[in-house]
């Protein structure tokens, strides 16, 4: 008597290359995916971490922010990655470092985190506009020059200190110190002069579609 025939497992799909999965869905992944790529910062890592961060979900809206910082005679680079999608928001730090007691090559270091959009308790948006009087050149709806983008969810709060003061300026008591407590989980600083007129532009638009986005959670 013949052997009854297994049913056979329906097939994964299974992603050739790093960061396939953001070639699909709405578009906006595969916009994402060419963002990290522009930015030529060791892309299939940083979309790797992405991808893993995201699960699945749809790019709603993203940043891709490359920032090259200074380390005494050297150069160390750093990428942040914030995408948006429906339920979540995303941000993944990627840093490069020198070879040490643990690893003997240089190496990338990919940190992300997962949000959900109802948990976001503010987003703080600065403008800074250069020359802002009329007869300086500056019209209503002008570009900034600078931008800030500073998200909290309360994982992170920053506690600035300093000496409490009086209104006796011969006072000489110790009146202890006085403060404020900020929440500061994310932030991120473009200018039109170091990452151009296009940046500052995604990243006020980012933010515009975030703030929306609180508002439906």
């Amino acid at each position: 008597m013949p052997e009854p025939r297994r049913a056979r497992r329906p097939h994964q799909a299974r992603t050739g290359h790093a960061g396939a999965a953001l070639d699909t869905g709405s578009g906006r992944g595969a916009e994402l995916r060419s963002a990290i790529e522009a930015a030529g910062y060791y892309p299939e890592a940083v979309t790797e971490g992405v991808e893993a961060a995201l699960a699945g979900e749809q790019v709603v809206d993203f940043l891709v922010h490359h920032e090259p910082t200074f380390d005494h005679d050297e150069v160390r680079r750093h990428v942040t990655v914030v995408v948006l999608t429906s339920t979540r928001l995303v941000v993944a730090h990627t840093d490069e470092h020198p070879p040490d007691e643990m690893l003997p090559s240089p190496y990338t270091a990919t940190t992300t985190e997962a949000v959900a959009v109802t948990a976001v308790r503010s987003v703080v948006v600065q403008r800074m506009v250069s020359h802002p009087a009329p007869d300086a050149g500056h019209t209503a709806g002008g570009l900034p020059s600078e931008a800030v983008l500073t998200v909290a969810w309360g994982a992170i709060r920053r506690v600035d200190l300093e000496p409490a003061q009086c209104s006796d300026p011969d006072c000489e008591a110790d009146h202890g110190y006085s403060g404020t407590v900020t929440a500061d989980d994310f932030s991120i600083r473009v200018s039109a002069a170091a990452d151009g007129t296009d940046a500052v532009e995604r990243l006020l638009s980012f933010a515009r579609t975030l703030s929306e986005s609180t508002t439906q959670s």
